[in-house]
């Protein structure tokens, strides 16, 4: 009785814990997700063409701890589908970078230099949805013939649509756009701050900066707000999860004490009674645990809420099953110090 008693009150406890603080720490998760979308991570820096940002930035930059990903794009000029001369005109820009895979653009081009990836976009206003024919340059006479679609990144959403043509940097082509991801949102302040000592701009005035500091700033306090609650709650549960148990376990003693002491006469020593008391325990926490988990997360995705990760899981169940031990310490060690002729004597 008093084992299915202990198995209950951890079922207990973790449903508790998982169906509030769990789906809590699964929405919170979430959020802090699309917060630190690359979106939210990034360093958008704009240059007018007689600002003198040149593509050699990049090389300069590329000792930053801290950037994730960073490229170059050059002035906008404006191309037509080559079958069609007259119809709608599209920016094509000439990108810059060593991972531009990241946009869908392959590491080694068949054609370097001579194919441009377009974005769904891109494509739907040049007459290409599958990505088949070329684009020619308005005015300029170059063309470029259709590599493939172009993945388009929320960092890069403000200039659809997007075609790019990657090509590699001598140093002293022109920048339109400088474009650097941080690797975390507490990181684009000191990472923009370190970009802009190392542009080597010809004019500062003419070249703007666009960050999503405030956007890290929110994030920082969300988390900090969210983590406090979910501490506070799961410290509260698992107090008095640990009281209960160890009310309990102390009359379970009371009521084998003498039990105890038969094994104590027959030889069983102080520690062995304890690693007893503290084994049985142990392994009611661990099905009560395993039982508790499995149906909380049965009810979380029936629901249709966020699941907490599994650390956040893995940690509640070492949490409960270490707050279970030490609650069932101090009436293991009373159990052992029973005298075996004086329990034997009762009646």
């Amino acid at each position: 009785m008093a084992s299915a008693i202990t198995v209950l009150m951890v079922v207990g406890m973790i449903l508790v814990v998982m169906l509030t603080t769990g789906r809590t720490v699964g929405a919170e998760q979430d959020v802090l997700d699309s917060i630190d979308s690359a979106g939210t991570r990034s360093v958008t820096i704009r240059a007018d063409p007689d600002a003198g940002l040149t593509a050699d930035v990049l090389d300069r930059i590329d000792g930053i701890e801290g950037i994730e990903w960073a490229a170059g794009l050059s002035s906008a000029v404006d191309a037509t589908n080559s079958a069609v001369p007259d119809g709608t005109r599209v920016p094509v820009r000439i990108v810059y970078g060593s991972h531009l895979e990241r946009l869908g653009i392959p590491i080694d081009s068949p054609l370097p230099g001579a194919l441009v990836w377009a974005s769904a976009g891109a494509a739907e206003q040049l007459g290409t949805p599958d990505f088949v024919g070329g684009v020619s340059i308005v005015n300029a006479g170059g063309s470029f013939g259709l590599g493939g679609r172009l993945e388009v990144p929320d960092f890069l959403r403000p200039f659809e649509p997007l075609a790019l043509v990657p090509q590699a940097a001598d140093g002293e082509e022109r920048l339109s756009v400088l474009v650097v991801i941080a690797e975390t949102p507490d990181l684009v302040s000191p990472v923009s701050k370190a970009v802009v000592s190392l542009l080597g701009v010809d004019d500062p005035s003419k070249v703007t900066i666009q960050t999503s500091e405030a956007l890290s700033k929110l994030r920082g306090l969300i988390d900090a707000q969210l983590r406090d609650f979910s501490r506070g709650l799961v410290i509260a549960l698992l107090s008095l999860t640990s009281l209960l148990l160890a009310v309990l376990l102390y009359g379970l003693v009371q009521m084998r004490r003498k039990d105890f002491g038969r094994r104590r006469a027959l030889g069983a020593s102080r520690a062995l009674i304890i690693c007893l008391l503290l084994t049985q325990t142990a392994v009611l926490c661990l099905a009560g645990t395993a039982l508790g988990i499995g149906i909380s997360l049965i009810v979380l995705a029936s629901a249709g809420d966020p699941l907490p990760g599994a650390s956040f899981t893995g940690a509640l169940a070492v949490l409960t099953v270490t707050t279970a031990l030490a609650a069932a310490l101090t009436p293991a060690i009373a159990a052992s110090s029973r005298e075996p002729i004086r329990e034997l004597r009762i009646p």
